[in-house]
């Protein structure tokens, strides 16, 4: 969808009141395969946190994936990126906890939490199934088992007990010594965020007084409907479940903003558009990248719109869209192709010729 399609919704309707608006940004930490490859793009996403940081964006987020050219271990990017920056949030989106050793990751999660200065925010999820043999629980429910360690996780990250020594296999502590995740991280329970990808796991996300992320791929089972209503039904459904008594947390969203100030650059955005819309997961790869063999199907499946366009039409179409009014949170999802330099472009685009016209301030 470019920036100029018709909206059922009025940009007067859609954003009274509008709400402060937060801006932040997703990337993969995408390399190219070869000597220096993975250095380099680690060490261009430190920078590009920094040219953020710059910019005024208040959070910053990268995407986590296994066995290919993309950032595989958050946690110690986020620390060192972290020793980097000042300001800015830092955070997953998402981890796929099916994969993950729960208490390992709360005590990951703690350490970098403390060392960054109370900026780190965890988007968890059940994730995709495919690795589940490589990670040693290939013979139980895959759902099942992500739920489970994601419990497990919060019970860490808690301050629970988690064992109380008995005397049968700790001998060398003393019995009835209460053991409990260390270090413990203040705060860090309440920026821990669930990325909800239908209503079910939405609801299951306020049950459980977990922040909300919606990406840019939902998967309704409902007919007819678009990617923006869907998304409005979504936020809805999990501010009706949360347990209160208070409301329930700021909402973020991620889309695909590419304002265009330049001919060429409007070619190459409709470019990726296009790209994104026929093949959806598998659009924008680094060189080296793994070809996923996966074929790709609308059943059930809806793909977020491409905003993309001179600025004022942007802007324009972004008023308009009801998904994104819901929320309070903007999160530009950046094309994992895309190298430093170009990720500074989009970003800096955004911060000053799209963000001002949606009632955007630069963090100070």
């Amino acid at each position: 969808m470019t920036a100029d399609t018709t909206q059922t919704l009025s940009v007067a309707e859609s954003t009274s009141p509008r709400k402060a608006l937060r801006l932040g940004f997703n990337t993969r930490v995408s390399f190219n395969s070869g000597p220096g490859g993975a250095e380099r793009g680690l060490r261009d996403g430190i920078a590009l946190f920094q040219a953020a940081e710059r910019l005024g964006y208040q959070s910053g987020w990268a995407y986590q994936r296994h066995f290919d050219n993309y950032l595989s271990s958050p946690l110690p990017f986020f620390a060192a990126a972290g020793q980097h920056t000042e300001r800015i949030t830092l955070g997953s989106a998402v981890i796929p906890m099916r994969y993950q050793d729960p208490i390992l990751l709360a005590e990951a999660a703690a350490t970098t939490d403390l060392l960054i200065g109370g900026r780190l925010n965890l988007t968890l999820s059940s994730g995709r199934v495919g690795f589940e043999a490589i990670f040693g629980h290939d013979k139980v429910d895959a759902r099942a088992e992500g739920q489970r360690r994601l419990a497990r996780f919060l019970q860490g990250i808690e301050g629970q007990t988690l064992h109380v020594v008995d005397g049968s296999d700790e001998a060398h502590i003393e019995l009835g010594t209460e053991l409990k995740v260390t270090p413990h991280s203040e705060g860090l329970r309440g920026r821990i965020w669930y990325g909800s990808g239908h209503i079910a796991s939405a609801e299951g996300a306020a049950a459980q007084r977990l922040r909300l992320m919606t990406g840019t791929i939902l998967h309704s089972v409902e007919p007819g409907l678009s990617f923006s209503e869907y998304q409005t039904r979504l936020i809805a459904a999990y501010r009706a479940a949360w347990p209160g008594p208070e409301e329930a947390p700021p909402v973020a969203v991620a889309a695909s903003v590419l304002p265009a100030p330049t001919p060429e650059l409007a070619e190459r955005y409709a470019a990726y558009d296009l790209q994104r819309q026929t093949q959806g997961p598998s659009a924008s790869k680094p060189k080296g990248a793994l070809n996923l063999t996966t074929n790709f199907s609308r059943e059930g499946m809806l793909v977020s719109p491409v905003f993309r366009g001179d600025q004022d039409s942007v802007a324009e179409a972004i008023l308009a869209d009801p998904g994104i009014a819901a929320a309070d949170e903007l999160v530009l999802f950046l094309p994992p192709a895309f190298g430093l330099e170009e990720n500074v472009r989009v970003l800096t685009d955004m911060a000053e010729r799209v963000g001002p016209a949606l009632g955007w301030e630069p963090a100070e």
